[in-house]
């Protein structure tokens, strides 16, 4: 399903606790950085996950390197990475957090595939949509012209 409701979108996003951010970067410019930095504002707990920068400190959090090194309950995992990346993940999503609500997959990404696996284990998908934009777009932040003032700049 790549048609999702206002009010489906808005009760994920309103339920939703804690998100792990699969691919983040540490570049501020990369949209992974800015993403999971909006959301870390807007109070959600954002647990960064990249192998290539485990150990390291973004948001006041340690990326890890996978899935599988959080050990506080997910309720959101927002991948970044290719779709033909996207299995792996959500089979290592859905082995670590039994309680699990939500698998995001970012603009550009899909897997109906591993988007039915979820579902038939009770998870919520999202495909193709970005949580910040989502976010902006239900709960009143876009300005004129659909662009959000002041959240681009890393100097904020």
């Amino acid at each position: 399903m790549s048609d999702y409701s206002d009010q489906h979108l808005r009760t994920i996003l309103q339920r939703t606790k804690t998100v792990a951010v699969v691919g983040v970067s540490m570049n501020p410019v990369r949209p992974s950085y800015y993403v999971a930095r909006y959301l870390s504002l807007k109070g959600f707990s954002v647990i960064p996950v990249n192998p290539g920068h485990a150990g390291k400190d973004l948001f006041g959090q340690t990326v890890r390197g996978s899935l599988s090194e959080i050990s506080e309950p997910v309720d959101m995992v927002d991948i970044f990475r290719r779709s033909e990346s996207v299995p792996p993940i959500v089979d290592e999503a859905l082995d670590a957090f039994p309680t699990l609500g939500t698998i995001w997959m970012q603009i550009g990404v899909e897997h109906p595939d591993a988007a039915a696996k979820a579902e038939a284990r009770g998870v919520d998908v999202v495909m193709n949509r970005c949580p910040k934009i989502e976010y902006q777009r239900l709960f009143g932040e876009l300005r004129m012209g659909g662009f959000s003032t002041g959240i681009i700049s890393s100097k904020l």
